[in-house]
């Protein structure tokens, strides 16, 4: 027994060297001693992940080579590594990781989001650029979201001496994306169908919950057998209830159609989707336009309120900019009418603000993450096959070494800059063949939402102190406590917001 106390420390010690050696004959990024049998890196991490990474990027470089159990993971944390992974290698890590959370809420990797990088994935790229995410679509739906933003400012004139803005936003960009989608509401007051409604909510709220939860089982296979299998059970629940609510969705659009439909300019997604699977229908079948849903709602809600929810709090921790911004919109869009969407072009400050609140807070602060299809080099690297990609965009956008005083809200430093992305130092919704398509309907929506709240309302913090900015865990990097704010119709736009 005394002998194997002396033999346990020796094969430990050997099997750690001879890693270190073979990493260095591999020419293998650098990589954190130790890294444990069987966890690895694992160890290492502690929320929130986006700044426990940054932190061991600061002490071992930008290109590192870490081990979250069984997985190889690549993180890069320079503009220049991000642009050799996402410009020169983009190709080869196109793909996405074999993900719980892609089987079951990515129809077994068949969706916008999960699919591997192939002539599938490049259809339903097609379709979403085409026919879903255009401009001239978008331009299509541009009244509803007009509608919604209305309805919101209607709400926050009653007067309140707090409101959830979190909830808010929320509600906001459900019923946008539920009416550009089906046509429907499920927020609000003027609900048509309640249960309905609650099997929405309920199904939204368990999404957001399961798709942002820690599932160790996807680097330690071991795990799927103990608290994992837990998870997978909801995930496969959720999927059930899912689909069958976006099923119904699908066939109440098409009786529409088949009763006469809308007219061309004002057809939801689905009933787009739907016309053109009369024609394509190995193409347009029901499970993708399931998918199709999925992603636009997953996608293209949450990371819209965060973006909200951090610039409100950060002008309300700053009034200068909210008075700057409102002396903008006065003078380019003046008193007597809201803003709309075409005023964002001439509102170049509102956009500095957007700018800014994306840079100190991504709402994807680690992107989505990619996977290599072959080996390839990075940095002069070897790095292997089927490793995963993580790209730490806040760390790049909060370095002290790129950015003057990081810390700071500063819309400023984004004058002069627009329309461009200033290289890979500002880069929120990624690049490349995986760049986030619903880019340009995420920044027509926060800007026509944040624009009208500034026009229309003062706003105040709820008490004396300032807002806290601490972030939440989550993949969308939420806020730790949901924005409580105070608003008052101001004096000049009483009249307008009487007659909306």
């Amino acid at each position: 027994m005394a002998t194997l106390y002396v033999y346990i420390p020796l094969i430990l010690a050997f099997y750690i060297i001879a890693k270190h050696f073979l990493h260095k004959i591999r020419n293998l990024p650098p990589s954190p001693f130790p890294a444990l049998p069987i966890f690895g890196h694992l160890y290492l991490l502690k929320t929130p992940i986006h700044r426990t990474l940054s932190n061991i990027s600061a002490h071992h470089g930008p290109i590192l080579l870490l081990r979250f159990g069984f997985r190889p993971v690549l993180l890069v944390s320079s503009p220049s590594a991000a642009e050799e992974c996402l410009s020169k290698n983009d190709i080869v890590f196109a793909n996405r990781p074999r993900l719980l959370a892609g089987k079951h809420l990515g129809q077994n990797y068949n969706t916008l989001s999960w699919a591997p990088y192939g002539a599938r994935w490049r259809n339903l790229r097609r379709i979403a650029a085409v026919e879903i995410l255009s401009s001239h679509r978008l331009q299509t739906l541009s009244s509803i979201r007009a509608d919604e933003v209305r309805s919101l400012i209607r709400r926050l004139a009653r007067g309140s001496e707090g409101v959830d803005m979190k909830a808010a936003f929320f509600e906001l960009m459900l019923n946008v994306t539920m009416r550009m989608i089906a046509g429907k509401t499920y927020y609000g007051e003027d609900v048509a169908e309640a249960e309905a409604a609650r099997r929405f909510r309920e199904i939204v709220t368990e999404t957001f919950v399961l798709a942002g939860a820690s599932n160790f089982g996807d680097f330690l296979p071991v795990m799927k057998w103990i608290g994992a299998s837990g998870l997978e059970k909801r995930l496969i629940a959720l999927r059930e209830k899912r689909d069958e609510f976006m099923q119904e969705m699908i066939e109440e659009q098409r009786r529409r159609i088949g009763g006469g439909g809308s007219e061309e300019k004002k057809k939801t997604m689905v009933e787009v989707l739907l016309s053109l699977q009369e024609t394509e229908p190995e193409h347009y079948t029901d499970q993708m336009i399931r998918g199709m849903m999925s992603v636009l709602l997953a996608a293209g809600t949450d990371t819209s309120v965060g973006t909200m929810e951090w610039a409100l709090s950060l002008l309300l921790n700053q009034p200068y900019a909210l008075q700057k911004a409102q002396t903008e919109i006065d003078k380019q869009v003046g008193q007597h009418r809201l803003i709309d969407e075409s005023d964002i072009a001439d509102l170049p400050y509102l956009r500095c603000i957007i700018n800014e609140t994306m840079r100190m807070y991504p709402a994807g602060p680690l992107l989505v993450p990619h996977e290599s299809s072959e080996d390839c080099m990075v940095g002069g690297f070897h790095i292997p096959r089927g490793t995963m990609l993580l790209v730490n965009m806040w760390a790049i956008q909060n370095d002290p070494k790129i950015w003057v005083e990081p810390n700071k809200f500063k819309p400023e430093r984004f004058e002069g800059l627009e329309g461009a992305r200033d290289g890979f130092k500002f880069v929120p919704f990624g690049s490349g063949r995986r760049v986030c398509p619903g880019e340009g309907l995420a920044l027509r929506m926060v800007g026509l939402a944040l624009g009208s709240l500034i026009q229309c309302f003062d706003w105040e913090r709820v008490g004396k102190e300032m807002v806290d900015m601490t972030e939440g865990t989550g993949l969308t990097l939420p806020k730790a406590r949901p924005l409580m704010a105070k608003c008052r119709p101001r004096l000049t736009m009483v009249n307008i917001l009487s007659q909306i």
